[in-house]
């Protein structure tokens, strides 16, 4: 074994990676090393990085064990968890120097494996399962089990909180129990014998994690949907959006049940296309259901017709945008915040669309919830664009909580007693100033009937070429915009407001910003932060952007597409912005933006920020 000069003893703070074959089953290994620290009480995250294609190319697999509670990626690789033989160059280069490599010494090692400032650790993991168990497809999930078993030696993992984990996952089906007990104490019991056990990098208990839970953003916009009050989903197959509609329908298929007849009161149509999907949630919702779609970039371009069909003909839509890399197919495994743009100004001719931007699973509950009120409120498609590392990836947050008073905001819809008492009912009329027009669902009753219609019309909701009558409905489309921006949710406002410095950024940034600024802070930089939540911006982005002389713009697509809206939307000097963009497809890292910022700030910027 190669010796290396390692730290001093790290406890609950350091990063494991795990090299694997997609396929193979490993996932549930490594999500069980995860909850089994989680259940230790130490905060933990979880980052998958998978192929977009077939089975048996390299997948990865990241954990950032954090006592702090930092929730971004760290940087950095202690322990690399070496599986898959045809990625041990990448994987070796990845760790950092004093960390460790742990691989499969069933057979020899290879020289890629060689460096002097790691330490190298072997178990013959293919061997031993070769040797108790029968079937291949067997052996090859119970060495991902025994590895779990062999980690718990080396970073003292409480053996036993992993098997209460196997216990509850396998409960109904005893013989796998008894079979991944088996190779988690192969593991265990070799790496005890012939390794340096702990390893410096060490778990140990805390109560961190009280009143905390592990989900992704995907699950918790789903959960979010049935508390919402969504009864239809639509939607056409699409990485990274898939899970959101397969965890809605889990939760339907539960508690979304009548009481007295036992049906299911939802439905979830899978149409030939994204096209088709938008197309049934405007006819579901201008029927007065709560209707969505999930999707991402690429489906977001196919709706473009529809999406502008609900904006003039003012019929609710939600629709979620889980962004991953383009343009074209791109990297559909990867992240980035590519679609701001797309969705802000979908479709043809002149529109504006609201836009949430939540930056974790808990504001992608509640900002799913938000999201049907808005859309119903302001008659109106609402967007809600979280991106893969949010959607996909394991995140520990507090549990969520329900007002059990909410009631949805169904906005102006008359009844059928009000629309009987109208004279004439004026389906596109501005009757309160707030550009807004009252609207009726279909059977109300006669007097309420109308034409929906995506060509020209006015404010009776009746066919016109007329130019007066044409521009009158789209200048109210413009004052219900102005509305908006008094409805959507407030941007966080962090700082005293009074530095001359300030970092604006939005969605998944957030984790690494927030451990960046405490950084920066050690550094004598100090910096207000603006996190935007919402589209149309409120009253206070362009208080925060007119109140500091220097801003940076952090976000993660090439082309600084928040930047650009900031640009479009407010009036903010363009000279005083200034672009952080990270855009490679992997979650940003807190290092990233500290060394971006530092190098985007002058000698007197930084003189002003350490004053300030």
């Amino acid at each position: 074994m190669p010796k290396a000069s390692h730290p001093q003893e790290r406890l609950n703070d350091f990063t494991i990676k795990f090299a694997n074959v997609n396929g193979t089953g490993s996932a549930s290994a490594n999500a069980l090393v995860m909850k089994a620290i989680f259940r230790m009480g130490v905060p933990v995250m979880g980052k998958n990085y998978f192929p977009s294609n077939i089975q048996g190319l390299p997948t990865w697999y990241e954990i950032r064990v954090s006592k702090d509670g930092h929730l971004a990626r760290s940087g950095r690789v202690d322990l690399m968890l070496a599986i898959n033989i045809e990625t041990y160059a990448q994987d070796v280069k990845e760790v950092s120097p004093g960390g460790y490599v742990l691989y499969d010494s069933t057979w020899p090692r290879s020289a890629v494996l060689e460096r002097q400032d790691i330490t190298v650790l072997g178990v013959p993991f293919a061997k031993l399962c070769n040797e108790n168990f029968d079937g291949v497809r067997n052996r090859i999930l119970m060495k991902n089990i025994c590895y779990v078993g062999a980690l718990a030696a080396l970073i003292d993992i409480d053996v036993e909180v992993i098997r209460t984990l196997v216990t509850e996952q396998y409960s109904k089906r005893p013989k796998l129990v008894d079979a991944n007990m088996k190779a988690i104490d192969l593991g265990y019991q070799y790496a005890r014998e012939h390794l340096p056990c702990p390893l410096p990098l060490r778990i140990t208990r805390l109560d961190h994690n009280q009143g905390h839970v592990l989900i992704d953003g995907n699950t918790a916009a789903g959960l979010g949907c049935v508390y919402a009050g969504a009864t239809v989903g639509a939607w056409y197959p699409i990485t990274p959006s898939t899970s959101l509609m397969d965890a809605y329908r889990g939760f339907c298929e539960r508690y979304r049940v009548d009481a007295e007849t036992g049906d299911h009161n939802f439905i979830v149509l899978q149409a030939e296309d994204e096209l088709a999907a938008i197309g049934m949630v405007v006819g579901a919702s201008w029927n007065g259901a709560r209707a969505f779609t999930p999707t991402s970039g690429p489906g977001i371009s196919l709706m473009n017709e529809f999406v502008g069909l609900a904006y003039y003909a003012e019929v609710p839509a939600v629709i979620f945008d889980v962004q991953r890399v383009g343009p074209s197919t791109g990297m559909p495994t990867r992240t980035q915040q590519c679609d701001i743009l797309l969705c802000a100004y979908a479709s043809h001719g002149d529109t504006r669309h609201v836009l949430l931007f939540p930056a974790n699973p808990d504001e992608c509950f509640h900002l799913a919830v938000a999201a049907f009120d808005l859309a119903e409120r302001l008659q109106t498609p609402v967007f809600v664009l979280s991106d893969l590392d949010i959607g996909m990836n394991d995140w520990m947050i507090r549990e969520l909580e329900w007002d059990d008073s909410y009631r949805p905001d169904r906005g102006k819809v008359l009844s059928a007693e009000q629309v009987e008492k109208l004279t004439k009912f004026q389906r596109y009329a501005d009757r309160d100033g707030d550009g807004i027009p009252y609207r009726t669902l279909p059977g109300v009753g006669p007097k309420g009937a109308y034409f929906t219609r995506g060509s020209g019309h006015n404010q009776y909701g009746l066919y016109t070429e007329d130019s007066a009558e044409y521009q009158q409905v789209v200048d109210r489309l413009k004052r219900k915009f102005a509305t908006a921006a008094a409805l959507v949710p407030r941007a966080v406002v962090e700082g005293p407001g009074t530095r001359p410095i300030g970092v604006v950024s939005v969605g998944s940034c957030d984790s690494p910003i927030r451990e960046a600024l405490g950084q920066l802070e050690r550094c004598g930089v100090a910096l207000d932060y603006l996190r935007v939540r919402a589209f149309p911006f409120g009253a206070e982005v362009e208080a925060f952007l007119a109140s500091h002389s220097k801003l940076l713009v952090v976000e993660q697509n090439r082309d600084a597409q928040l930047r650009a809206l900031l640009v479009l939307e407010t009036a903010v000097e363009k000279a005083k912005i200034t672009s952080i963009l990270h855009y490679d497809g992997m979650p940003m890292t807190a290092g990233f933006v500290t060394d971006a910022v530092l190098a985007a700030l002058g000698g007197s910027d930084r003189r002003a920020a350490a004053a300030g």
